[in-house]
């Protein structure tokens, strides 16, 4: 940590915030000083810190930001919430729209417990408005890049659905869009060839039921994790069903889901509509859909953006970066191939 030896100008603000250990502030701060020269970095305040209180300098503007910034840090640590660069660069990005405090916000609401007793609460105000809407409507879409938490909430929602007795089945399902590879080409049964395509779906219900309550489910009939082609004549009455990777239907595909489910039923529908891997001349059934029920009563439309990505820092720069390369193309044209 750095010590108070820097002069700070006289034309300068400061602000100070008290600490109430040393420990907080290392858990603040992170290893090396990580933390602490993200904040700078994105601030543009100056920091120093003593066992008593952290000091921030700079232009009243860049020192107020900070200050609020590491207010909100040290609430968060206060909750035993870790924090990384990630829920940092999150926290000021609301701070600059002067929403600082709605970070708090964010942490009073558990949204559900994983099997080993974990809380799993709303990261960022895009996902606190996904749960909303996913309690609120019979049909949800949630849109939104990698790592923002689409389908694991989805689950969540569904698994305490299930637990309360409000369905008494859990559909999971996805489209065996083929990327590079033939199904027929692939060893094994049809399961054992549609099984990676469900891979991150199985992921999520181990998290939250634990694998043999899962599998017990699953014997039961009360927990189902099949491709959309399974979906095609059914009747879903009192279930709880999500159609993940949904960009990567076709309209005729989303069309036959859409009208699958009967009384009782809710839907959520995930999908990143740049990640779409159909063939350049099949139009997604995802983007289709958006158009259409866009006006649709008890159906809603959440969007997610980097701002809600929750895995490693790193996603939102890469899909920050693709954004813009997406942006240029459509200022320039398609990108020219060999």
């Amino acid at each position: 940590m750095q010590e108070n030896q820097t002069l700070i100008p006289e034309e300068s603000a400061r602000y100070t915030v008290e600490v109430e250990s040393i420990d907080e502030v290392i858990r603040l701060f992170g290893v090396f000083d990580e933390n602490l020269q993200v904040i700078e970095a994105e601030t543009g305040a100056h920091i120093v810190t003593t066992p008593e209180c952290i000091t921030l300098t700079g232009a009243d503007e860049d020192a107020s930001l900070a200050s609020a910034v590491v207010e909100q840090l040290l609430s968060i640590i206060r909750r035993g919430e870790a924090i990384d660069r990630g829920r940092i660069r999150y926290c000021i990005d609301l701070a600059k729209e002067g929403n600082a405090e709605l970070i708090g916000e964010l942490m009073d609401d558990v949204v559900a417990f994983t099997n080993r007793g974990r809380q799993i609460k709303c990261k960022t105000l895009g996902q606190k408005k996904y749960i909303a809407a996913l309690k609120r409507n019979t049909v949800t879409f949630g849109v939104g890049p990698a790592g923002t938490g689409k389908t694991y909430l989805a689950v969540a929602m569904a698994v305490l659905a299930f637990k309360n007795k409000e369905v008494d089945k859990i559909i999971l399902t996805r489209p065996a869009v083929e990327a590079g590879e033939h199904l027929g080409f692939l060893p094994g049964d049809l399961q054992t060839k549609v099984d990676p395509y469900l891979r991150p779906l199985y992921d999520a219900l181990y998290d939250f039921l634990g694998v043999e309550n899962f599998k017990a489910l699953t014997e039961r009939g009360a927990i189902e994790v099949a491709p959309l082609a399974y979906m095609r004549g059914r009747t879903l009455n009192s279930a709880y069903i999500i159609l993940d990777e949904a960009q990567n239907c076709t309209i005729e595909q989303m069309k036959m889901f859409l009208t699958r489910f009967g009384e009782g039923s809710r839907v959520v529908v995930t999908g990143d509509i740049t990640q779409i891997d159909l063939p350049r001349e099949r139009v997604s059934g995802l983007v289709h859909a958006l158009h259409v029920l866009r006006d649709v009563e008890g159906i809603a439309e959440i969007y997610l953006t980097h701002k809600d990505v929750v895995r490693h820092e790193m996603v939102q720069k890469i899909i920050r970066a693709y954004e813009k390369a997406d942006k240029r193309n459509q200022e320039e044209g398609e990108w020219k191939k060999d």
